[in-house]
């Protein structure tokens, strides 16, 4: 199944801010526009299915605003991710599990604060993101029929729908010199990302399941400020 909906990356491209630099008081507040890619680490966390987390990867914008009086800095940040998530299932025909692999397309955006460790060379980031999820799309569609782990009658194509929007909470580590910096992030779903699956009727062993999940991501970026 392919999902045609490559509409993620909708009017979402905005530029936060311009270029340019602004007086406060006798302090200049510099703001810049910068540009971030990297690599992911998706996973869902759930008792419902058994999941192996996988590699993806990332690309967005940052409008930075640099506040030389303040402990902190902040920034307003958009970005386009492709994830992939392995979920175990077997063949219909057979009792042997594997793990199948699904592509997740998400835009998020957050507002991050960068409490300066030491100035801006090191900085410790956090704060909110909204993100809007695809469905999951199988990667092999001959996978379709396959009976996810756990279940007996809930097929790997059952499960795609899942929730479209998240409420998120970010934190991490930026290092660098300059324009140029380096960031680790970790990315935890307070909001259920399966959500929307209760709204199936699924009838396993005369019950619906309660499917719970929450995401679980890793970034790893560069980022490099104009």
């Amino acid at each position: 199944m392919k999902n045609n909906k490559h509409f993620l990356l909708v009017a979402f491209c905005i530029v936060f801010v311009t270029l340019g630099y602004s007086q406060h008081g006798r302090y200049k507040i510099r703001n810049g526009i910068g540009l971030q890619g990297g690599i992911t680490q998706f996973d869902i966390i759930t008792d419902n299915f058994k999941t192996k987390s996988n590699t993806g990867y990332l690309g967005g914008l940052t409008a930075w605003v640099d506040i030389p009086h303040k402990w902190y800095n902040v920034s307003y940040n958009i970005a386009l991710s492709e994830n992939n998530l392995d979920i175990s299932a077997r063949p219909a025909a057979t009792s042997i599990d594997e793990f199948i692999e699904y592509k997740l397309l998400t835009v998020q955006l957050s507002f991050l604060i960068h409490a300066k460790l030491i100035g801006n060379y090191l900085t410790l980031d956090a704060g909110p993101m909204l993100q809007y999820n695809s469905d999951l799309e199988l990667k092999d569609d001959s996978k379709e029929g396959y009976i996810v782990t756990n279940f007996n009658n809930i097929s790997a194509e059952d499960i795609t729908g899942i929730s479209r929007f998240n409420i998120n909470g970010a934190v991490g580590l930026s290092a660098g010199f300059g324009r140029f910096s380096l960031k680790a992030q970790y990315i935890y779903g307070l909001t259920n990302i399966l959500g929307r699956l209760n709204d199936k009727d699924f009838n396993e062993a005369g019950n619906s399941p309660d499917f719970k999940g929450n995401q679980s991501m890793l970034a790893f970026t560069a980022l490099l400020i104009f």
